[in-house]
């Protein structure tokens, strides 16, 4: 393990992982500055661009893109009233008063700052507590991988926002269409309805790019120029906060920094619940509670701390156990399969040498941030100013493009359509798109330790049970989906009043 962590330093310093990581950044700034543009949009749209890329190159611009669209995000907030991103939604309560009166650059200055602050602890904590827990499941077998793989697809469902049926439903899709292809185990093509191409599967890149990318774009063209009398018109005046400011600022950088990474460890939770999450206890550590709202530095430093300490948090557990915890590191994950890269806890064992490069790039690219943001940050007014209409075609030509260029198919361009018609129904029945982006990754990961783990049982499905690490996380999975359902919340409800008067 301590060879793997300087090789991914050294990896991580050579001139085209910089230059990867300066280029995520910078496009991952701009695309977070347009409305509407989420981080887990762009990667999905700019995967194929990695294929000709090494992997721990590939990998350390996408980490860098998907941190820096959480902190360009607060642009159209501060700026528009709009968030670029929803991890960005509670930075608008403050932030676009603080515009309002004059004070953009102040306000996107503080987001800035506390981006970098959020960043780096979490990049340190993920350096540190990712390789802990890749020790610990060095000697995991098909049987605990497959208990892995069921509760991470339990998870997501069960915290998808909305219904928690839905979300499990978007769940199960998403592993029936992980089982297209080639079975690994016997060699009998499945679902494949006599198409070569499906032989090997569903292309993962394909099927996100219309996923996110398609249903986006239409939104983007439907809407049209909107918000657009809410637009502050120009950024002046000291971005950084003075050396007084920069104290005061943070014990609830850290505080809420500390917040992003806990809630970033628990899969299916995102930057936008770690935000609000930080705005409500910044709010209750205040001592003028009735400046939120107004145009309280605090208020936008909290969520911003956040929401950028939600990176590092998120990919612990993608790192360690190959669970994603969020949409954009499912994505992320997909990057590692384009490139031949089997996601799961022999992650840090069989490729550590990409997986300490990218841990290294997640700390580089917060440094990064900070540079291109002082330089840039002024420039990102233009991109806010971009009008629906012209982005939303945009995304749909770079969608084409993107789909063609994977494997020069024309039938990748039918599939990612199809993949986009299934997001816009998710869309129009509030059916959540995440676990079936989850489904897609731990499916085929779920069919081949399956089977392989009844091989080693003789057939007996008690095998599951009978090894404890299995039985625990199966037993985990299970409390996950009850106590997301309606009767166990009517049961909370019934015994919680007599727990208090017991009291």
């Amino acid at each position: 393990m301590d060879s793997f962590f300087w090789i991914g330093l050294s990896n991580v310093v050579e001139p085209i992982n910089i230059a990867a990581i300066l280029v995520g950044v910078t496009v991952g700034m701009f695309i977070g500055a347009m409305p509407g543009l989420s981080a887990t949009m762009a990667i999905a749209l700019l995967l194929p661009l990695t294929y000709s890329f090494p992997p721990e190159t590939g990998l350390a611009m996408l980490a860098s893109l998907y941190l820096a669209a959480m902190y360009g995000g607060s642009i159209a907030a501060i700026l528009l009233r709009t968030p670029g991103t929803p991890a960005a939604a509670a930075t608008v309560l403050d932030g676009y008063p603080m515009a309002r009166k004059g004070q953009a650059g102040k306000a996107l200055g503080l987001s800035l700052t506390a981006s970098l602050i959020g960043g780096v602890i979490s990049a340190i904590v993920l350096l540190t507590v990712a390789p802990l827990l890749g020790s610990l499941v060095l000697n995991f077998g098909p049987v605990e991988i497959f208990a892995i793989a069921v509760l991470g697809i339990t998870i997501i469902g069960s915290l998808s926002q909305g219904s928690t049926i839905l979300g499990l439903m978007s769940g199960a899709i998403g592993l029936m269409l992980g089982m297209v292809g080639m079975d690994l185990t016997t060699g009998t093509p499945r679902f494949s309805f006599g198409f070569l191409e499906l032989f090997s599967g569903i292309n993962f890149t394909v099927a996100l790019i219309g996923l996110f990318s398609i249903p986006q774009a239409v939104r983007l063209i439907m809407q049209g120029n909107t918000n657009t009398d809410a637009r502050v018109s120009s950024v002046t005046g000291r971005m950084l906060p003075t050396g007084s400011e920069f104290i005061q600022m943070l014990p609830n950088s850290l505080r809420s920094s500390v917040i992003g990474v806990f809630v970033g460890l628990i899969p299916g939770t995102g930057g936008d619940t770690a935000s609000w999450f930080a705005y409500n206890e910044a709010k209750r550590f205040s001592r003028n509670k009735a400046e939120f709202g107004t145009g309280c530095p605090a208020g936008v430093v909290a969520p911003e701390a956040a929401n950028n300490a939600v990176v590092g948090g998120a990919l612990i557990p993608t790192i360690a156990l190959g669970i994603p915890g969020s949409a954009s590191t499912a994505v992320l994950l997909g990057g590692l399969m384009v490139h031949g890269i089997l996601p799961g806890p022999s992650l840090m064992t069989d490729y550590g040498d990409v997986t300490y490069t990218l841990l290294w790039a997640v700390l580089f690219a917060n440094v990064a941030l900070f540079l291109v943001g002082l330089l840039f940050t002024r420039a990102c007014v233009a991109v806010t100013k971009i009008p629906n209409r012209v982005v939303g075609p945009v995304i749909v030509v770079l969608s084409v493009i993107g789909a063609y260029a994977i494997n020069n198919s024309v039938f990748d361009i039918g599939l990612m359509i199809a993949f986009g018609m299934v997001g816009l129904a998710f869309d129009s029945f509030r059916i959540p798109t995440p676990p079936l982006v989850i489904g897609l990754i731990l499916g085929p990961i779920l069919d081949t330790t399956m089977q392989q783990s009844l091989l080693i049982g003789g057939g007996r499905w008690t095998i599951f049970i009978e090894n404890p690490i299995s039985a625990t996380l199966l037993a985990i999975a299970a409390l996950s989906i009850l106590q997301a359902t309606p009767l166990f919340g009517a049961i909370a409800r019934k015994v919680r009043p007599r727990s208090v008067s017991g009291t």
